[in-house]
């Protein structure tokens, strides 16, 4: 299925405190990250891709337009999706990931706005995010190619019914050229190895075959 890179402004990155921020022990755990789409239409989203930096769960929130006497309402369609395995591990720490629309908790269409919820609650990244943040929508369908109906259904090969009705039967033909090969080997097992004179008949000569010098 074609897809179309949808124009995005990706805003700067909020911090969520983690533990006491009077204390060093504070940090940001939490990250949001608004996408908005100031040129686009609200559309479907069909995909989202990025590369991750550190992002151990991904959660995503969309604003979705109904209509212009309603208000824009938020919806999660992505709950702690596991980007890290072991958030302690470098495993998956810098993987690209692509979220395809199936994948989501709510239907994609009429998306006004993103959210991004970023987690990382190991204490032994100073930081993360998600880098190459790309959205995509789904493209025009190809236009559909029409063929003619003999090209579409084409009718088997048959013989004209003249010619059909001319031929022999095939097993007919194969049993009597079985025969014929087995006359033959009957003949020629009984043939005589004798030498026929070439005046000789019956062996006799024929004194009218005879002829005088």
């Amino acid at each position: 299925m074609s897809r179309v890179l949808v124009p995005c402004h990706v805003k700067g990155s909020v911090a969520l405190q983690v533990g006491d921020v009077r204390t060093s022990q504070g940090r940001p755990g939490v990250l949001v990250i608004d996408v908005t789409f100031p040129s686009v239409a609200p559309f479907e989203l069909q995909e989202i891709t990025f590369k991750n930096y550190y992002t151990a769960f991904l959660s995503i929130r969309v604003r979705q337009y109904t209509s212009a006497h309603t208000p824009a309402k938020w919806v999660t369609c992505l709950r702690d999706y596991c980007l890290m395995p072991d958030p302690h591990s470098e495993e998956g720490a810098q993987e690209y990931v692509s979220l395809f629309k199936h994948q989501m908790l709510c239907d994609m269409a009429r998306v006004s706005e993103l959210r991004l919820i970023l987690r990382q609650p190991s204490p032994l990244w100073l930081s993360f995010t998600v880098e190459e943040l790309q959205i995509y929508q789904q493209g025009p369908k190809s236009p559909s190619v029409t063929f003619p109906k003999w090209l579409s259904h084409p009718v088997p090969c048959e013989q004209p019914a003249l010619l059909r009705e001319g031929l022999p039967d095939p097993s007919r033909v194969s049993s009597e050229v079985q025969q014929m090969w087995a006359l033959t080997e009957m003949i020629r097992a009984s043939h005589t190895s004798a030498r026929i004179g070439r005046f000789d008949v019956d062996g006799c000569y024929d004194l009218n075959l005879l002829s005088y010098t």
